[in-house]
């Protein structure tokens, strides 16, 4: 090996970088731990809200030393940022995916149109997306040039006031849509980087935010969040802010007493109506009047009115004289009250000057569980007189009274338009409602004439926290569209701890298991190439740390694969400086050759497998992400630990004539002098495998696959209970209140999985509240009596019953993650195929490679659809499950193109043999390596199996199933198909003949 002294340096030099990058996570986490003692020392146990009160001085704690010297001038603050990020699944905290709602963004900029053609191809592209991967704004733009005549640069469309100085009524549809891509293009930045600012001002550490291509989805990731409903509102609010003049009561004179008075009737027809429908009753007048008043004293506002007073009924408290509050109603009969008012009837009895009246309501009060109804001063455009787009700046304040309150100061233009709206307020002695997301959160009266300089304040029953958040998403702006979380995973704090325990405890026995395996294997040489195992593991932790990448627990699973397959490198090296040996040849000799010889395979091997991982990286998301960007720094590092610095111990041991053995006692005359006529028993193999694949597709056809919610929608929700539940009782009482739902043990006996697709189509966070509302009402005979919903729902460090981890995917990403997932296996087979054509220059190798990659994966397929129903750990089929086909696909490629690469070598060498002798020999000759890799990886897949955590189990037994069929196929199936499919091996080996002999003669 040249330049050893260079390779040395650089390998002293990156190990220290490598040190260096990971001692800023050890500082961070020396400090923490002492926050964390400052903060039990300071919080007494019988606090309220203990946890809460725990993280606050905690946090408090760090803010304050977090800018003064830990050591050699490094701050806390500055080893927090330069810290080997944790994912979520290690730290807890919210993942989502938002769907910014691109059909918003065009009907704003088709100013909210009547046009049938464009509502119509509206209408159809929102039927055509639950089926389609296509951009939302490709469909529309299909189904409205599908619409005969129909012509975008119309005056109805987007030939209006907004656009008309970059669209003319003279323009093409493929014009008009190069500049609405442009438009709605322009309003998803806008989103991202509003978005991008609410999360920078929220607090949370090492934020992830980012555009998934040009869908309108963004990707936000908030690991170590814990209050999951704050982070969803922040998120979802529109921060549509808008300042209206409002009627008060006064104003609208009898107006709620007319409408009762005419919605008396019309409810009243509607009562005889339905007593007609009912057929064969016999309800006698007196049950009539018991009924009226049982109907009358009943508590449950969200019953019908009925009698004389439908509107009346309802109302819990008139507002007072003068007030904007028109009255008060329950919450519950909000959409009542919505549906009264909004009857033509109702409407008509406006006054002319009033008939644009905009009803909204104001923020319900918790604790009486009422919101007050206000009227807004509309207009024909129902346009606000000034909208939240002059705030230039917002912060939390206190009012006079000492309420939370949150000031904004606005620019110019608002500034005056404000001054005129108070004047006028002030001398109409009116109010002005500021308005936000349709909701009146105060109305205040002006009295002391127009206010000047742009100041106003919002005012209301805020927390500190909800006054905070609403001056940051004013500050930050408002979205120009709608956002929808369309997928989301949370994992509570207490989870992600059991996380990392379960994934260090894998780990380290792991590496025990494997370091052992190689000093029992191959002796003195095996303790160098632990070593080089050991530097392998700091190179990647301190690779991951520089590049600011996030360790996840799929990521730790693939640097524990990659500790096994690592392995296989220094295992081919070692097996071919034994067969050098074997030779004769000397101990310097053997060596040079045995590396020389064995770099061919270890390069194919690795990558084939490294492609599989770009395809992961690419296609990928989340965990998945965190897989492949382990398993490919893993690649790439144990390649230059293997080949160089194994090298270096092994070459500066021998320098001085000491003798080194690649094998121990035990292990001297392992699988040698091997002569097994692998191709006399493909019959066999071939009637076997078989059986295997008709069976498996047999299942696949008959009970399918146990898909998970990344697939067909829903949402999953991980509970965990004080005692040991049994889970067909929990799901009967579950499927009573979900109609469909499903509850399986996951890990210990007191915890579930519990899966529905209720509801799977409604988007919206109050949805979400409602279903998890509804989830914990189920759940309550198996709760403890004293657990509340917030407790049930909500993270904290200490966590014990409740929510621990709940995911949402909903229809529509779910068939494009499915969609993705299929492309990505048959990606990563075509591109294997092309590499293993290009390197071997035969079909016949890249057929038998892909065919025994198919059979590996149908029976891997095969297998999860027998025995999901039995297993006792999750075997879903989800995106981890699909990473773990790629991660078997790429390891059967590793196996079969290090056998292919020694038939090719033993082809060369061997001219005048049979092609069957040749294939034989060569299969023989790599089956040391063969099983000493599988077992090696197999040791590490089992310590992750059994030790590791539940959320993995599923996805390590997967890899577990695919080593050993790919291990099988790769003598079995992949060879004997490559022999099979040459169909004149003794034409064949009579042209190498002339080949060669025409190479000698050159």
């Amino acid at each position: 090996m040249q330049n050893k002294g260079l390779i040395k340096v650089f390998a002293i030099l990156f190990g220290l970088v490598c040190l260096y990058q990971l001692s800023f996570t050890f500082i961070t986490a020396e400090v923490e731990e002492e926050a964390e003692e400052f903060a039990i020392q300071e919080v007494g146990e019988d606090v309220e809200d203990y946890s809460d009160v725990r993280d606050m001085m905690e946090q408090r704690y760090l803010d304050s030393i977090g800018n003064e010297e830990v050591i050699a001038g490094i701050t806390y603050n500055e080893a927090k940022d330069k810290e080997l990020n944790k994912g979520l699944d290690l730290k807890g905290g919210i993942n989502v995916i938002l769907q910014i709602s691109v059909k918003d963004i065009l009907r704003g900029l088709a100013d909210n149109t009547n046009d049938p053609a464009f509502n119509q191809a509206i209408a159809q592209a929102d039927e055509a997306q639950a089926d389609s991967q296509e951009d939302y704004i490709d469909l529309f733009f299909e189904e409205f040039n599908s619409i005969p005549d129909a012509k975008l640069a119309s005056p109805d469309v987007f030939f209006n006031k907004a656009l008309s100085d970059e669209i003319n009524p003279d323009m093409s549809n493929q014009e008009v849509e190069n500049v609405i891509r442009e438009k709605v293009n322009e309003s998803i930045t806008s989103a991202f980087e509003v978005l991008r600012k609410r999360i920078d001002k929220f607090g949370v550490t090492q934020p992830n935010i980012q555009r998934l291509g040009n869908s309108g989805r963004i990707l936000v990731e908030l690991p170590g969040a814990k209050d999951v409903t704050r982070i969803k509102n922040l998120l979802q609010s529109t921060a549509q802010l808008e300042f209206w003049h409002v009627y008060k009561n006064t104003e609208l004179g009898n107006f709620l007493y007319e409408a009762n008075t005419v919605l008396a009737d019309l409810v009243g027809n509607q009562e005889e109506e339905a007593q007609a429908a009912e057929a064969e009753t016999d309800t006698t007048a007196a049950e009539d009047e018991e009924l009226s008043e049982l109907l009358a004293d009943a508590e449950d506002t969200t019953e019908v009115a009925t009698g004389n007073n439908p509107l009346f009924e309802l109302i819990k408290a008139p507002g007072y004289q003068g007030s904007p509050v028109l009255a008060t109603f329950a919450v519950a009969d909000t959409a009542k009250v919505n549906d009264y008012l909004s009857r033509s009837q109702v409407r008509s009895l406006l006054p002319t000057e009033q008939r644009f009246a905009k009803f909204v309501w104001g923020v319900p009060d918790e604790e009486s569980g009422t919101v007050g109804l206000y009227a807004l001063k509309g207009n024909r455009g129902m346009e606000p007189p000034l909208s939240g787009s002059v705030i230039t700046d917002a912060q939390q304040t206190y009012d006079q009274l000492g309420r939370v309150a949150v000031s904004m100061q606005m620019d110019g233009r608002g500034a005056k338009i404000w001054e005129e709206m108070t004047g006028q307020a002030s001398s109409q002695q009116s109010n002005i409602a500021i308005v936000l997301d349709d909701i009146v959160y105060s109305a205040p009266g002006v009295s002391t004439g127009p206010i000047s300089g742009g100041r106003s304040e919002i005012t209301g029953d805020f927390s500190i926290t909800e006054g905070q958040d609403l001056a940051n998403v004013l500050r930050a702006g408002k979205l120009p569209a709608s956002a929808e979380i369309i997928q989301s995973e949370i994992v509570g704090p207490s989870l992600g701890q059991e996380a990392i325990n379960s994934g260090v405890n894998s780990f380290l026995i792991a590496l025990v298991l494997v370091l052992i395996w190689m000093i029992f294997y191959y002796g003195k040489a095996g303790w160098f190439a632990d070593v080089a195992l050991v530097v392998n593991i700091l190179f990647i932790f301190g690779i991951l740390a520089g590049l600011g990448a996030v360790l996840t627990l799929p990521g730790i699973a693939g640097i524990v694969l990659t500790i096994g397959m690592s392995v296989d490198a220094n295992v081919l090296i070692f097996e071919r400086i034994k067969e050098e040996l074997a030779k004769g040849k000397t101990q310097v000799e053997a060596i040079k050759d045995g590396f020389s010889n064995a770099l061919s395979s270890i390069l194919d091997a690795n990558i084939t497998t490294g492609l599989t991982g770009f395809i992961l990286l690419i296609l990928g998301t989340g965990p998945i992400k965190g897989f492949a960007t382990t398993l490919l720094i893993g690649i790439a590092t144990s390649l230059f630990t293997a080949i160089f610095v194994t090298r270096l111990f092994i070459d500066g041991y021998g320098k001085n004539g000491k003798s080194l053995k690649f094998s121990t006692g035990a292990t001297q005359r392992l699988f040698s002098n091997m002569n097994n006529d692998f191709l006399g028993k493909r019959k066999m193999a071939y009637i076997i495998s078989g059986t295997l694949i008709i069976i498996s597709v047999g299942s696949l056809l008959v009970q399918g696959l146990n898909q998970g919610v990344d697939f067909v929608g829903g949402r999953t929700y991980t509970v965990r209970f004080d005692h040991d539940v049994t889970p067909t009782e929990v799901e009967r009482d579950l499927v009573a209140v979900f109609e469909n739902a499903e509850a399986k043990t996951f890990g210990p006996n007191n915890q579930l999985k519990i899966t529905t697709n209720y509801r799977v189509n409604d988007e919206g966070a109050q949805v979400d509240e409602e279903i998890q509302q509804t989830l914990f009402e189920a759940l309550q005979p198996y709760l403890p009596a004293d657990i509340t919903y917030d407790d049930f729902a909500n993270g904290s460090d200490q966590k014990e019953v409740g929510i621990m981890e709940s995911m949402k995917v909903g229809p529509t990403i779910a068939d494009d993650i499915k969609n993705a997932s299929f492309w990505a296996v048959l990606g990563s087979l075509i591109v294997v195929f092309l590499y293993i054509l290009l390197r071997f220059r035969k079909w016949q190798f890249s057929l038998g490679a892909v065919v025994a990659v198919f059979h590996d994966v149908l029976i891997v397929l095969g297998i999860f659809s027998l025995l999901y129903k039995i297993m006792p750990f999750s075997m879903e089929i989800n995106q981890a499950f699909i990473a773990a086909i790629l991660t078997v696909i790429g390891y059967s490629l590793n196996d079969t193109v290090v056998v292919f690469d020694r038939i090719r070598e033993y082809v060369q060498e061997h001219s005048s043999w049979p092609l069957g002798k040749t294939v034989n020999s060569a299969l023989n000759s790599t089956l040391s390596r063969t099983l000493n890799t599988s077992l090696t990886t197999l040791i590490v897949l089992l310590a992750i199996f059994i030790f590791g955590g539940e959320s993995i189990r599923g996805f390590m037994f997967a890899l577990i199933v695919g080593v050993i069929v790919g291990t099988y196929s790769s003598i079995f199936i992949a060879t004997p198909i490559m022999f099979d499919s040459v169909s004149d091996k003794s034409k064949i080996e009579k042209k190498k003949k002339i080949e060669e002999a025409e190479t000698t003669t050159a």
